[in-house]
C-alpha cells in the first residue's frame, strides 16, 4: 500500500525517528502505525515509550476526598477555553461530589443521579452543551476507600480548587495519625503524578502490555545474534526491569532515589509506630489515550467569519 506523508509525519511525531526510518517501518507494517511504533522501538530508533501519557483532549480532572474515601472524575470538552469557564468548572465540581457519594467507578449511575439545581446530571450536561456550545462528556470515574486511614488527593496543573490537568488519589490504610498520613499521602501523590506508574505492584500490570513489551524485548535481544537461551535470559531481565520501573511499590522515590516507594511507606510506618499500607491509587491525566484531531485554526476562523 502507498504510505502517505501524513502517516510518516504522525509516526515521526510519536516516535522521534527519522523520516526514512519511519517510512521504512510503515512499509514493513503495511501502514499500521501502532505496529510501526513497536518496530521502531524494537530497533532502538524510537526515542519515547510513553506517548499515551500525552494530553490529547481538553477539559478537567476533578478530585474530592472525605476522610477515608475519595473520587476522581474526568470531564472532557473540545477546547481548553471551556476548562476556564466557571459554568463548566461548577459542573465538574458538582459531578465529582456526586460521584463521591455514589462511590462507584461507572459513569452511567453518575449521569442518572440528581443534579443539585434540578433534573439529572445527564440533563445538566445536555444543557451545558447547548449553552456553552461545545460537546462535553463525563469520560471516567474512580473511587477509593479504606476502613481506617486516609485517602489523600493531589492536583497538578491546577485550573481551579481540586481540579486540573492531572488528578491523583492515594489510599493509605493505617491507624497512624491524620497528619502523618496526609503528609505521606501528598508526597506519594506527587510522585505518582510525576512517575506515571502503570499498576500498584508487578502482579497488577496489564498482561497485554507485558506481552507487548516482551515481544519488543525479544526482537531487540534477537538482533544481538546470541544463542536462543541467552536471548530468553535477556528478555527475562528486560521484563523484570520493566516491571520494577512501572509498578508503583518498586519505583524509586522521586524525592529520594535511594528508596523505593515500598520502603518509603514502611519507614513512615516505623516512625509513626503504626503500620501503614499503601492500599491503592488513582492517576487520571486529562485526555490520556484519546486521539485529538488537529485542525486548521486559521481556516476555522475564516469559515466562521464567512458563514
Amino acid at each position: 500500500m502507498a504510505i502517505t506523508a501524513a502517516a510518516v509525519k504522525e509516526l515521526r511525531d510519536r516516535s522521534g525517528a527519522g523520516m526514512m526510518d519511519a517510512k521504512k517501518a510503515l512499509t514493513e507494517t503495511n501502514g499500521d502505525i501502532e505496529a510501526a511504533v513497536d518496530l521502531l522501538r524494537s530497533k532502538g530508533l524510537a526515542t519515547a515509550a510513553k506517548k499515551s501519557s500525552r494530553t490529547a483532549a481538553e477539559g478537567l480532572v476533578g478530585v474530592v476526598v472525605a476522610g477515608t474515601k475519595g473520587t476522581a472524575v474526568e470531564v472532557n470538552s473540545q477546547t481548553d477555553f471551556v476548562a476556564k469557564n466557571e459554568q463548566f468548572q461548577s459542573f465538574v465540581k458538582n459531578v465529582t461530589e456526586i460521584a463521591l457519594g455514589l462511590g462507584g467507578d461507572e459513569v452511567e449511575p453518575i449521569l442518572a443521579a440528581a443534579y443539585p439545581d434540578g433534573g439529572t446530571v445527564q440533563e445538566k450536561l445536555t444543557s451545558n452543551i447547548a449553552t456553552i456550545g461545545e460537546n462535553q462528556v463525563i469520560r471516567r470515574a474512580k473511587s477509593l476507600s479504606v476502613d481506617a486511614g486516609r485517602v489523600v488527593s493531589y492536583v497538578h496543573n491546577v485550573a481551579a480548587p481540586n481540579m486540573g490537568g492531572i488528578g491523583v488519589l492515594v489510599a493509605l490504610e493505617s491507624e497512624a495519625g491524620e497528619d502523618v498520613l496526609d503528609a505521606l499521602g501528598k508526597q506519594l501523590a506527587m510522585h505518582i503524578a510525576a512517575a506515571f506508574p502503570l499498576a500498584l505492584d508487578a502482579s497488577g500490570l496489564d498482561p497485554e502490555t507485558m506481552e507487548r513489551e516482551a515481544g519488543i524485548a525479544r526482537e531487540k535481544a534477537a538482533e544481538s545474534g546470541k544463542p536462543a537461551d541467552i536471548v530468553e535470559k535477556m528478555v527475562e531481565g528486560a521484563m523484570k526491569k520493566f516491571a520494577k520501573e512501572n509498578a508503583l511499590l518498586s519505583q524509586m522515590f522521586v524525592m529520594d532515589n535511594k528508596l523505593t516507594i515500598e520502603q518509603v511507606v514502611a519507614n513512615a510506618g516505623k516512625e509513626a509506630g503504626k503500620p501503614i499500607v499503601l492500599k491503592d491509587y488513582v492517576r487520571f491525566q486529562l485526555g490520556e489515550g484519546i486521539e485529538k484531531e488537529v485542525g486548521d485554526f486559521a481556516a476555522e476562523v475564516a469559515a466562521a467569519v464567512g458563514g
